[in-house]
């Protein structure tokens, strides 16, 4: 059931009112070894669910909130970067926890934590490793083990990525507030501070977005003819499994778990569709397949390293270091690969330095 409101923005997902996340394609990673920050390559298209009653299958109707297109062995990241005011986030990939590894409960935890604060946390690439690692977030269908969620409970049933946003608790909401205010009064913002996001397009400061295909005057595409006779199709069921690492923090919380709400501000399930599910329901083409790794670094476009001295990392998960690579299922991964050299590597942080309402359902 629906538990508060999750609104779509072109591409930007809102979930109350200070939540902003953006789900963005980028290059996929080696398997082996610990790599710099890929860029961000555009965002994916967003689409409501419900928008597509004739197309969409029932079983997603019934479970609402909003999909996107994605390739097998795709990649992604989660921008978080224009969130206005703190949130506690829960990511869940297949109803695991990206950073706890733990099933999905709709309720905070600390013990292990079980979210990403909000803006602290610019962006999540993937489920946390420890150590200053994630391992990167990699799309694969259902059936095969692959997933997060079939590595960690045995069973392939929900796929998808589920979010859930829970705002600071009245009290320190305004505790919150006034010392924003303080610090608008006192001048610019001074070192240490804390994590801003980084300028640029969605946080890493990357390469402009590759050209995506709009929707035309008026809002979305008119959907595609049903299928002559019953429901629509059942669209291939796809989920996140793991890719290579990188070396990103997630950082633990500071605050006590009594600063935030005891109830969400809103939550959303997002699918995850294949290409030609993708056109089938919206009668639009999915974005141009993934770039080619190593033209892109051979083209001397940049990488990132992001430091934050004065956050903490969270300590690795027991179920979610046993977690394979998704390598393990589909084989050996042939795209050429060039390692970026020290100068395209680009510092960001504090390092040292030479719409629409979306319509929940029951999941």
């Amino acid at each position: 059931m629906g538990t508060g409101s999750v609104r779509v923005e072109g591409n930007a997902l809102l979930l109350g009112e200070g939540v902003q996340i953006r789900f963005i394609r980028t290059l996929r990673l080696p398997e082996s070894g610990t790599h710099a920050l890929p860029p961000g390559l555009g965002e994916f298209p967003l689409r409501r669910v419900e928008d597509y009653p004739d197309t969409a299958p029932p079983e997603w109707l019934a479970k609402g909130g909003v999909m996107l297109p994605v390739y097998l062995r795709e990649a992604m990241w989660l921008s978080f970067g224009r969130s206005a005011e703190p949130a506690a986030l829960q990511v869940g990939v297949g109803k695991v926890c990206a950073v706890s590894g733990e099933r999905w409960t709709g309720r905070l935890g600390r013990d292990p934590q079980n979210y990403v604060v909000l803006p602290r946390q610019p962006w999540l690439d993937g489920i946390n490793s420890g150590d200053g690692t994630v391992r990167q977030f990699v799309a694969v269908p259902l059936g095969l083990g692959a997933t997060v969620e079939g590595q960690v409970t045995g069973e392939e049933t929900t796929g998808g990525v589920q979010l859930q946003a829970f705002p600071l608790g009245e009290q320190a909401l305004a505790e919150w507030r006034r010392a924003q205010r303080e610090a608008r009064r006192a001048g610019p913002r001074q070192p240490g501070a804390g994590p801003a996001a980084p300028g640029g397009f969605a946080g890493y400061g990357g390469p402009p977005p590759m050209p995506m295909a709009a929707a035309p005057p008026g809002g979305l595409p008119a959907p595609v003819s049903a299928p002559a006779a019953g429901a629509p199709p059942a669209a291939p069921a796809m989920g996140l499994g793991v890719g290579g690492s990188m070396r990103q923090e997630v950082y633990r919380d500071d605050r006590p778990l009594s600063a935030w709400a005891g109830e969400p501000a809103a939550r959303v399930f997002v699918h995850l569709v294949t290409p030609p599910a993708w056109r089938r329901i919206t009668g639009e083409d999915a974005p141009p397949s993934p770039v080619d790794r190593a033209a892109y670094t051979q083209a001397g476009l940049p990488w990132f390293d992001y430091y934050d001295e004065s956050g903490a990392d969270l300590a690795p998960t027991a179920p979610l270091a046993g977690v394979k690579p998704v390598g393990e299922w589909l084989g050996d991964d042939h795209a050429p690969w060039a390692e970026p050299g020290p100068a395209q590597v680009k510092p960001l942080g504090n390092a040292p330095r030479p719409g629409k309402p979306v319509q929940d359902g029951n999941w």
